[in-house]
């Protein structure tokens, strides 16, 4: 069968293609009719669908984490694509690509590594560096596989590394532009900040927070794993591993967002409203590429409920 990706599917188009189910919600219609509301995946994006009188032989095929042969037609709803399916049908391993499913950075691993290891060794202070070091070994690859998060932003196979490499763009400029800012604090805390969503989370596919990552959670792991790689350098006491920890444990920026202290240094506060600008970018992104220009998107959840324009004027240009 010929795949067919979402990001080609056009409203009122019949199709008949492979998709990944990673979502799914059962629910009884006021008649009666089960129904079913699915999240569907290529590594294109993503579409919400709606299976109508639910029969029983589909229901046993609708599970998240499986491919599924989805047939049914696109329609609009709230100015976003949407699938109504008519049939879905169950597909045994080795009859697809598994990498045809998971969405992906656009940025190369080669690249990435690159962008980030070099960035630890231009760093000049002995300290900082030395622990950056430890820690992109301790996590190797991983670095570049993962997510930065379960949903929201940065959610896809190289999302971390990513995230991170959208943030170093950001705040190196910013050093050049205020020169008061320690480059190299700030820089550690744009690297370390998230590295503890490799313990967080599950993995890079249909992603799950662990049981650490529920009880824990990412900040905690990360400063208290930055204390222990420092103390076999013997740099536990030095006033850079406090404040890179500090940069860590404060980069949410409000006790609401789940910061366990506020930022108290320049490069805390800073880091804080790095992060904020590469996430809400990317979320941005996610929410304007699959509306008509000239259109509002749905109401975005993750920023603030609103729903935003899609200016149409600059292609008429």
């Amino acid at each position: 069968m010929t795949k067919q990706n979402i990001n080609t599917f056009v409203e009122g188009e019949k199709v008949n293609t492979l998709l990944l189910i990673t979502g799914i919600t059962r629910g009884v219609t006021t008649s009666g009719a089960p129904y079913a509301s699915l999240t569907l995946q290529d590594q294109t994006g993503s579409i919400e669908a709606k299976v109508w009188d639910v029969k029983d032989e589909q229901a046993n095929v609708m599970i998240a984490g499986k491919v599924v042969n989805i047939a049914g037609e696109v329609l609009k709803y709230r100015n976003a694509l949407q699938l109504r399916v008519f049939n879905v049908t169950a597909m045994e391993e080795g009859e697809f690509d598994p990498a045809d499913f998971v969405s992906g950075s656009d940025l190369s691993n080669e690249y990435m590594k690159q962008r980030i290891e070099g960035c630890v060794d231009s760093m000049q202070d002995e300290v900082i560096r030395g622990v950056c070091q430890d820690v992109l070994q301790y996590f190797g690859d991983k670095i570049y596989s993962y997510p930065a998060a379960a949903r929201n932003h940065h959610d896809f196979v190289g999302g971390l590394a990513t995230h991170m490499i959208g943030m170093l763009d950001i705040a190196e400029a910013l050093c050049k532009q205020y020169p008061i800012l320690n480059r190299d604090l700030l820089v550690s805390g744009v690297l370390l900040h998230d590295l503890g969503k490799i313990i967080e989370l599950s993995g890079p596919i249909l992603t799950e927070y662990t049981l650490e990552g529920k009880l824990v959670g990412h900040i905690s792991i990360m400063q208290s794993l930055v204390v222990d790689i420092a103390k076999k350098r013997g740099f536990e006491a030095s006033e850079q591993v406090v404040l890179m920890r500090h940069l860590i444990l404060s980069h949410h920026g409000e006790y609401e967002f789940g910061s366990p202290i506020l930022p108290m240094i320049m490069e805390a506060e800073i880091l804080n409203f790095v992060d904020n600008i590469d996430a809400r970018m990317n979320m941005f992104q996610k929410a304007l590429d699959p509306i008509e220009e000239g259109q509002f998107t749905p109401r975005v959840f993750s920023l603030e409920n609103r729903a935003f324009y899609k200016p149409s004027y600059l292609s008429k240009k």
